[in-house]
């Protein structure tokens, strides 16, 4: 894969005319009287503020109720949406022109202040914002000192030129800027509707700037968003009503979806792969994703805070029997933080890879000796991961690897998404199931991830050598001097184990055949409901 967006010396100019994304119907195409789509998503939201989202099933809803400068194709590669054209002669200081007919909910027009007011907003430390770290990653400037209380928000470096002309400046240049702007941290929100009230995130209250509007939620039951007449392309959006319905249990949405309650669904059973293909051809997909499934240990307290503990529990993971035996469904053995499909990136093969799983639980057992446990006193821990299916069969999967190869006693514990993202944000866990897809496609949305100061840090790593070789990357000129200090950083993640990589993703889903414009190679899994039609059947 290469970088969406490429940059030299030139300016770069990119026209809408030819590359806006909506729904594309072949002529011919005979399209269902219904246009009603029902979409899974694993989990209740915890928030529709695109500054407070943190997670998957709330950034699917809010892609749909707002729209950021720039968008992402079928392929991942960068297309317009508010912005028709951007431009930079440094790679430093980036020049947006937005579209004059982009509206709000309301009506009213979206303007380059609408971004400066929202990406302000984001750093502002009173929106206690989980995704603040974003700006500071691109390199936005002032953003990690407002981040920080050592700066006032308007410092931030971004500027209104006029009402359709956005300005910002970055701390360093970084020629995969504009890939970021596609992020939710940077969609817009109108001032007035989030100052009007608490609740301006309910029906009837939130104003986005998205293809749809909130019409219906119902907690832990549905989600119903219906089109915006006043979004610039409406004209090309086909479904005319998308329900998203949260359910946490795999095997749950699986069957509705059997049943014809749902037309895709965000998983499924990895212990029904065959079964589905065999009973549903054509309707299973498993394509690779830019994604990472690992385990985060606590480094700052309890008997992970011990190196030799980590890297022991890690050794003993056998990840080439999870991704054979316990999911099958073709993720890939995770040796390395950082996927093997990212861009730009060429690991170097990891010890762990290149030694039998007997040779590492033989190491592993040296080192909890060493660490003080044994026979005469076992290590004792809580796994906690967030309720579903999959994750408990690997949780159950893992603790019989660590309690058969290493006497822990390990006591498993499930939480629902909220409570089980306020134990990961406060600490609350020793060992706690994470992922990690990537927010763009470059090793560093993996790697920066364990930097001391980046708020998705679950396992508190603070290591003076690794933020120093990631900041090094940072100002590299070439991809090879890159991909050397994200090795070097590899390196140092294998040896400390911060976190416990265990498996590649895979983008597994199922989708019924009349669903038509699902993006379903996109690396990132990016999805708009305002591409996707549904055939007559």
């Amino acid at each position: 894969m290469k970088h969406s967006v490429s940059v030299t010396c030139c300016a770069l100019l990119v026209s809408s005319i030819s590359l806006s994304y909506a729904a594309e119907v072949p002529s011919g195409t005979v399209l269902a009287e219904k246009q009603e789509l029902v979409r899974h998503i694993k989990d209740e939201p915890a928030s529709l503020d695109p500054a407070k989202a943190v997670g998957l099933p709330e950034i699917q809803v809010i892609r749909d109720l707002f729209e950021g400068l720039v968008n992402q194709n079928e392929k991942g590669e960068i297309v317009p949406g508010v912005a028709t054209q951007w431009k930079s002669n440094d790679n430093r200081i980036w020049t947006f022109t937005l579209r004059d007919n982009a509206k709000w909910a309301d009506g009213t027009p979206v303007t380059a202040q609408d971004f400066v007011y929202s990406w302000q907003r984001l750093v502002d430390p009173k929106t206690l914002s989980p995704f603040a770290w974003f700006a500071a990653l691109a390199g936005i400037n002032n953003a990690q000192a407002i981040i920080d209380g050592k700066a006032a928000p308007d410092q931030l470096g971004v500027t209104a030129v006029d009402t359709h002309t956005l300005k910002i400046q970055l701390d360093k240049p970084l020629p995969w800027f504009v890939n970021l702007t596609a992020n939710f941290a940077f969609f817009p929100v109108q001032k007035a509707n989030v100052e009007s009230s608490k609740e301006w995130t309910k029906p009837g209250n939130l104003i986005g700037n998205g293809a749809y509007v909130l019409k219906e939620r119902v907690v832990n039951e549905k989600l119903v968003v219906v089109p915006n007449t006043h979004y610039w392309d409406n004209a090309k959006t086909v479904l005319q009503k998308v329900t998203f319905l949260p359910i946490n249990q795999e095997s749950a949405a699986t069957k509705r979806y059997l049943a014809g309650d749902i037309d895709i669904t965000e998983s499924f059973p990895k212990n029904m792969y065959q079964k589905l293909l065999k009973d549903i051809p054509g309707q299973v997909y498993t394509p690779p994703q830019l994604g990472t499934y690992y385990y985060a240990f606590n480094t700052q307290k309890g008997p992970t805070a011990d190196q030799r503990v980590r890297l022991a529990l890690s050794m003993t993971i056998d990840r080439r029997l999870m991704t054979e035996k316990v999911l099958g469904t073709g993720e890939k053995p995770a040796w390395h933080f950082t996927p093997d499909v990212t861009a730009g990136f060429t690991p170097e093969p990891s010890p762990f890879e290149q030694m039998s799983q007997e040779e590492l639980n033989a190491q592993a057992k040296t080192l909890l000796s060493a660490a003080g446990y044994g026979p005469q006193k076992p290590l004792k821990l809580t796994l906690l991961y967030n309720t579903s299916e999959n994750h408990q069969k690997i949780a159950i999967a893992v603790a019989s690897m660590w309690k058969k190869n290493l006497g822990v006693d390990v006591k498993l514990q499930n939480q629902e998404w909220k409570t089980y993202i306020d134990s990961r944000n406060t600490g609350n866990f020793d060992v706690i199931r994470a992922s990690w897809v990537g927010d763009y496609n470059e090793p560093s949305t993996f790697l920066t991830l364990l930097t001391s100061t980046h708020s998705g840090n679950i396992s508190r790593f603070n290591n003076p050598a690794y933020d120093k070789v990631l900041a090094q990357a940072s100002t590299e000129n070439t991809v090879k001097a890159r991909n050397a200090d994200y090795n070097t950083a590899e390196k140092i993640l294998m040896e400390q184990a911060p976190i416990a990589p265990i498996y590649q993703y895979t983008n597994g889903r199922l989708i019924k055949p009349w669903l038509k414009g699902y993006p379903i190679n996109n690396p990132e899994d990016v999805a708009y409901s305002r591409t996707m039609y549904i055939v007559k059947h």
